[in-house]
């Protein structure tokens, strides 16, 4: 079904139909997932496919789906961090300036730090609330942001600091992993280049690995493209095909996993053993005020304090429906204490991600547990 017939339907059709083939009788509604390596070649050489590592309509359907719901083009990596590593090593050249959250996902920094050395960058950590002074953006190619952030939950205001880095001859790239494309869309409010790790909330079963590069630009694009295939890092046409079979349920689940934590932020608000509860759907929050703004709808994610990595460890144990895993945006609710991975947040902080469970058994189960 092409975008045009889709673009003015609501999240729950783009999901259901979207990167699905016009009907035709006796053909599934969602082929199943090709796997080749070489390709029948024309009498007159390559045209279309001709090669798995350059290309897989199974790729295309969900990079139409996906690309159709962020508003640009999709590229498929196979993995959030292969996404984040292509758009770097595509855009920076030797020299240039980059700026990442401080306060973001540890393992672009740590990318950034390990594996970009040769390129010699100016590289600025800036805290997603701020403050975002003139001198950031002075000189910078790219900027990147993550908001809601991972795993703190603050925001930054895209749209403003996407004119400010334009101004500056910047491009900006958002990493919308915690507010998938239903929640938010950092294209539509002028950023250049949108990130997400689809590992989570967009195939939303914790089954497998998979990410994408949006892009409003189509030369950029082309050269995702190119860096995919000579690089190799291309996702498996299994994982892609579950991945969108998987995509169809994602109104449903953000629903519910919103729902959950609305539930659960309200339970916890006034806990004595709870501190530092952030939402970005709370009405208290400090970020809600700029997050109401920018989002179309809140998420499942959100965090809080216990006393210690003790006092986590015995929650966890206690409960019935939570478990310990370092991912999110999944059908369980789980629980990851972050300060275990290098985030510098204190021992009993934990990102919590409110699964599909009914929300009274939720709500009960995590109550008692911290009782």
């Amino acid at each position: 079904m092409n975008l045009g017939e889709l673009g003015d339907f609501g999240d729950g059709t783009r999901v259901v139909h979207g990167g699905h083939p016009e009907p035709e009788a006796g053909t599934p509604l969602l082929p199943g997932p090709v796997f080749a390596a070489p390709y029948h070649l024309g009498e007159s050489g390559p045209s279309g496919d001709f090669y798995g590592r350059a290309g897989n309509p199974t790729w295309r359907a969900l990079e139409s789906a996906i690309g159709d719901l962020d508003g640009g083009r999709c590229v498929l990596l196979p993995s959030g961090m292969a996404a984040i590593s292509t758009l770097l090593r595509a855009v920076l050249r030797t020299g240039d300036k980059l700026v990442l959250p401080s306060d973001g996902y540890y393992a672009s920094r740590q990318f950034v730090a390990d594996e970009l050395t040769e390129l010699d960058l100016d590289v600025r950590e800036i805290p997603t609330p701020g403050p975002w002074s003139d001198d950031v953006f002075d000189g910078a190619r790219l900027v990147l942001l993550e908001t809601p952030s991972n795993p703190g939950g603050d925001v930054c205001d895209i749209a403003e600091l996407a004119e400010r880095a334009h101004a500056a001859g910047a491009l900006l790239a958002v990493d919308n992993t915690t507010a998938t494309p239903l929640g938010q869309r950092p294209l539509e409010l002028g950023a250049d280049v949108v990130i997400a790790s689809d590992t989570k909330a967009l195939s939303g079963h914790s089954d497998i690995l998979l990410g994408h590069v949006s892009v409003r630009d189509d030369e950029l694009a082309d050269r995702l493209v190119r860096a995919r295939s000579l690089s190799g890092a291309i996702p498996g046409p299994f994982e892609t095909w579950l991945a969108h079979r998987s995509m169809g349920t994602l109104d449903l689940r953000l629903s519910r996993q919103a729902e959950n934590a609305a539930a659960l932020v309200e339970a916890l608000s006034d806990h004595p053993a709870v501190t530092g509860l952030r939402w970005p759907g709370w009405s208290q929050d400090p970020a809600h005020e700029l997050a109401n703004k920018q989002m179309r709808r809140f998420g499942g994610v959100f965090r809080f304090e216990l006393a210690d990595a003790d006092a986590v460890q015995s929650f966890i144990a206690r409960s019935r429906l939570v478990v310990a895993a370092t991912s999110f945006g999944g059908l369980h609710s789980t629980a990851d204490r972050r300060a275990q991975w290098g985030d510098q947040v204190p021992e009993g902080f934990l990102r919590f991600s409110a699964g599909c469970e009914d929300p009274h058994d939720l709500v009960q189960d995590v109550l008692q547990a911290l009782s």
